[in-house]
């Protein structure tokens, strides 16, 4: 939703429960429920609450409902050569906490436990709320989450709406030492990991749109160009390397 510049409104929920649930649990989610939406300042308003034998831990579909002026809806597809490439915050967060949380163990026989602490924490920033106002604001082109398969399937997924090129250059690409460190802990590819917690945006002006959102406490950098054609390319000094279609996320290589 906010990929698309809409206006989150609020979520209908359905909770499905296992047989023998307390009433302490529906209470429980349902206090996190409120408070995840009093920090995005929506409300649930609807949904539906089950006990049934289907499940053996507690299920929670959410659907989100925004709203957003006509003709003003942002997709992928708005890409056009000459564009500046944005991306918000650092990549990785996601993938990052998750690690962190599940292998912490692990991660502690190398790692300072304050590294491992504020990895984990990074669940804290995977809101792109500012980032779906802001773009909405200053009509950008084209927005896209980077979740699943990390920037470079975003960067992918954008090029390939868009029938463009891009060439982005891999340096300018942020990232946070902890990333960095976990990953190579566990040897996988960054850019390849669930990043919930960045936006990859195209617009005319990207130093604009990044001064913009470092206004709303966002920070965001400019990582490369689109360009006319098809070659989606990433360099790295004088290499050069082509973007592939995404592929299993690396988060499953270690948690699988």
């Amino acid at each position: 939703m906010a990929s698309s510049g809409a206006e989150p409104i609020g979520v209908m929920l359905t909770i499905l429960l296992p047989v023998g649930s307390r009433e302490i649990v529906l209470k429980k989610i349902m206090s996190q429920v409120s408070a995840a939406c009093a920090a995005c300042d929506i409300q649930v308003i609807g949904g539906h609450t089950e006990v049934t034998d289907v499940v053996n831990q507690p299920l929670i579909s959410v659907t989100g409902v925004g709203k957003v002026k006509r003709g003003r809806l942002i997709t992928t597809a708005g890409a056009l050569p000459g564009m500046d490439v944005v991306v918000s915050k650092w990549i990785g967060l996601e993938g990052t906490s998750i690690l962190a949380k599940e292998k912490e163990d692990e991660l502690l026989t190398k790692l300072p436990a304050s590294m491992v602490e504020r990895a984990k924490n990074y669940d804290a920033l995977l809101s792109v709320l500012t980032e779906g106002k802001v773009g909405a604001r200053l009509s950008v082109a084209a927005m896209h989450d980077v979740t699943e398969g990390g920037i470079f399937g975003a960067l992918w997924e954008i090029g390939e709406a868009s029938d463009v090129g891009l060439e982005i250059d891999l340096k300018a690409i942020p990232i946070k030492q902890e990333t960095i460190e976990i990953c190579e802990f566990f040897d996988v590819n960054p850019y390849q990991l669930i990043s919930s917690g960045s936006m990859l945006m195209v617009t005319a002006d990207g130093e604009e749109l990044c001064d913009a959102l470092a206004k709303e406490g966002v920070p965001a950098t400019v990582i490369g160009k689109v360009i006319g054609g098809n070659d989606r390319v990433i360099i790295r000094d004088e290499e050069k390397r082509f973007l592939e279609p995404p592929k299993t996320d690396e988060l499953y290589k270690v948690l699988n």
